[in-house]
This record gives structure tokens, sequence and C-alpha cells, in this order.
């Protein structure tokens, strides 16, 4: 007999006295609400990848890698959520359109400009726009080297080292 049933059945007269003092207390809202998205898309992964061969260890299928990963992501919010019963966090905070809104603006600008002035501008122009999706004050230097930093960083991966077929200055 687990000690919450048995706590409830040797407890007050009250009834439900014993039951309260067994229900799981979620003292980290965000990390809960975290858990769960991780759950739903490796859920939602594994749901997608089910027709995929899957193979062994040694004659790995198209469905061995994504399975793995799937749940792997999904341990990981598994983990989260037991973190959010045990440690104290922050609650929810409010739903915030601003954010959401000027991070996909900003990834539609990139998809259409990376063709026309090229990858170093394109996600310099991206970072910059993007930084404004912050709640406060946007530091314009901080922003600039930062924009500066991805640009040069993306040409080098993408356009040198992995040989994309990018324009990574100007537009075509």
């Amino acid at each position: 007999m687990s000690v919450c049933a048995l706590s409830h059945e040797i407890g007050s007269d009250a009834g439900f006295a014993g039951v309260k003092d067994c229900m799981l207390r979620v003292r980290s809202p965000q990390d809960l609400g975290a858990a769960i998205v991780f759950i739903v898309i490796g859920l939602a992964g594994l749901y997608v990848g089910k027709d995929l061969t899957f193979g062994t260890a040694s004659q790995m299928g198209p469905g061995f890698f994504p399975t793995w990963l799937n749940f792997l992501i999904i341990a990981i919010g598994v983990g989260i959520g037991v973190k959010a019963l045990a440690v104290e966090g922050p609650p929810i905070e409010r739903f915030q359109v601003r954010p959401i809104l000027f991070v996909v603006v900003a990834i539609v600008v990139f998809g259409f400009l990376i063709s026309a002035v090229g990858l170093a501008l394109s996600a310099g122009l991206m970072t910059i726009f993007a930084a404004y999706a912050r709640r406060g004050g946007v530091n314009v230097t901080e922003t600039i080297l930062l924009a500066a930093g991805l640009a040069v960083f993306s040409v080098i991966l993408f356009v040198y080292t992995l040989g994309q077929a990018v324009p990574p200055w100007w537009g075509r």
C-alpha cells in the first residue's frame, strides 16, 4: 500500500484530507510547459516517421536516426517535467505577440532578400530587425556587432566551408 493511500486511510475523518497531501505540486510551470512541448514534438516525430524502415545498428534504415532522436527529445521532455515537479521556477509569462511577430517577419524578409542582396547582408539585416523583438531597449552597438559577426560566420560556414550555392555578398 502506498504512503498516500495509507495516510488517507488512517487520516482524519474529513474524507479527502489525506489526498491533498499526496497531490503533485508543479513548482515550475515554465518547465512543465516546455516538457509538454518536447514530449509532443517527440511523439509527433515518431508518428510522422512510423512508416520509415528502422533497420539495425549495423544496417541502419532511414528511420533509425530520426526514431532515436525523437526518443531523445521525449526523454529530455520527461527530464524537464520531473524537474518542474522538483525545483522551484518562475510562473508562465503572459503571451506576447511582438517577439513572435518580429522574429517571423525577420525570417520572411531574410527569405526574400537572400537572392537579391546576398547571404551576408540578409543575415545582418535579419539580425538587426529581430533584435527589436526584445521587450527592453535595443543596444545598437551590440546589435550591429552581433549582426556583423553572424553575417561573416554565415558566409564562411555556408558558402566557403559547406559550398552551398548561395550568393555570399551580393545578389545573383
